[in-house]
């Protein structure tokens, strides 16, 4: 959850600290296997024999099984199970948010308190092979002001998380668009003070 201040809120001063940090190198608990490929196509109904025929996919000039992209995230993430150390979702309580380990959205000053997820945007750039250990960094790209119908100072947060393979070649980004607003009770406060 972003760090609402109180009192004056520099946007530039904001900008100026915040854009271009990022978070240190994470690396996937899990090496690309094919089981979880395997198990995903049979989820969602993907038959592309790419990622589920080792024989048919030898004779590409992939030379084997590769990922679907959507799963890049997923093994560069520290999977669901076993747990981490962090509570799991069913051990938070009502309403409680925990920032993933290695956010920097939590440290980023902002008026509101409010977070809205707004975009989750994807781009592949290299496919993702079976034995591949792929990390992940999230940059914090853009920070900026932009009125909403609740909040006329609504701020606007852009991240983009970078996933690169063990050979440091980037192979996807994932740009996520986050909003934060003020309750309506603070904006009607501040309005009725000018």
């Amino acid at each position: 959850m972003p760090k609402a201040v109180e009192g004056d809120y520099d946007i530039e001063a904001v900008r100026a600290e915040w854009i271009g940090k990022k978070t240190p190198r994470s690396h996937g608990r899990y090496p690309v296997e094919y089981d979880p490929i395997r198990r995903h196509c049979h989820m969602v109904e993907d038959e592309n024999p790419l990622f589920l025929d080792p024989s048919f996919a030898k004779q590409t000039s992939h030379g084997g099984v590769i990922s679907p992209p959507v799963l890049a995230g997923y093994f560069a993430g520290d999977g669901a199970w076993p747990p981490t150390g962090g509570p799991t979702q069913g051990q938070r309580r009502a309403g409680e948010e925990i920032e993933p380990e290695g956010s920097i959205i939590g440290d980023v000053p902002t008026r509101g308190e409010r977070l809205i997820n707004m975009n989750v945007a994807w781009e592949y750039f290299a496919p993702v092979r079976i034995g591949d250990e792929l990390s992940s960094e999230t940059v914090l790209t853009d920070i900026f002001e932009k009125s909403i119908r609740l909040d006329p100072k609504a701020v606007w947060i852009v991240t983009e998380r970078r996933i690169y393979n063990q050979r440091d070649e980037l192979v996807a980004t994932n740009t996520n668009t986050l909003l934060t607003h003020r309750r309506p009770d603070v904006v009607a406060a501040e309005a009725e003070g000018n």
